[in-house]
């Protein structure tokens, strides 16, 4: 059954909510778990998508690529994190910035098992229940590993400058100035798309291989 992009769209959108948000809320709740207490007292650990959400990352954009397909791309307001008032900065910056694609994996998790449930439901709630739960699965398995990628600003960058030497952590930092261009060029060249694709689709079967 091919879906409208009004089905798509209401199909994906509590999904992609709630990923993108407690993605962020988990950057904070690990900041203050390590000593930073930005996040904190900014507001920003909560899982309400009001205080996460950005107009375009989180709702417009999604949206778009959902609708032309490809690969789903979106953010939210990035939490904000002051690395050098963690305890450990440079190791403790590792676990914070893991702290996002841990809670993608979690729920995807989650939804491989909604979507188990989903197999002996009532028949009025099974189709629509199923395909969300897929949404959810296919969601937080690409913004996992979309960010688990070794590139600043995302978790994989940050994660990278927590494990490299000092001179070549200093060094690689300097890419973040570059990176959303560095990725936006990776998107729209179709090269995002042919790293990602394998990945996901692998993440994708080792979960629901083991829920189902």
């Amino acid at each position: 059954m091919e879906l409208s992009a009004i089905q798509k769209i209401v199909i994906y959108a509590l999904p992609v909510i709630f990923a993108i948000t407690v993605h962020e809320a988990a950057h904070g709740y690990a900041a203050k778990y390590f000593g930073d207490m930005t996040a904190f007292n900014a507001g920003r650990i909560s899982l309400n998508p009001v205080h996460h959400i950005d107009p375009f990352g989180t709702i417009l954009l999604p949206a778009l690529t959902i609708m032309l397909g490809g690969i789903l791309f979106g953010w939210a307001k990035p939490v904000p994190v002051n690395f050098s008032r963690l305890r450990d900065p440079k190791k403790d910056m590792l676990w914070v910035a893991a702290a996002g694609p841990a809670s993608n994996l979690i729920m995807a998790v989650f939804w491989a098992l909604v979507f188990k449930a989903s197999l002996g439901a009532p028949d009025a709630i099974a189709f629509p229940l199923a395909l969300m739960s897929k949404a959810g699965v296919s969601i937080n398995v690409v913004l996992m590993v979309l960010n688990l990628l070794p590139l600043p600003p995302l978790d994989g960058g940050r994660i990278a400058v927590s494990l490299l030497p000092h001179d070549l952590a200093r060094s690689f930092e300097q890419l973040e100035r570059y990176g959303f261009i560095i990725l936006i060029a990776l998107l729209f060249t179709g090269v995002l798309g042919r790293i990602l694709d394998p990945l996901i689709s692998a993440a994708s079967s080792l979960i629901f291989g083991l829920v189902l």
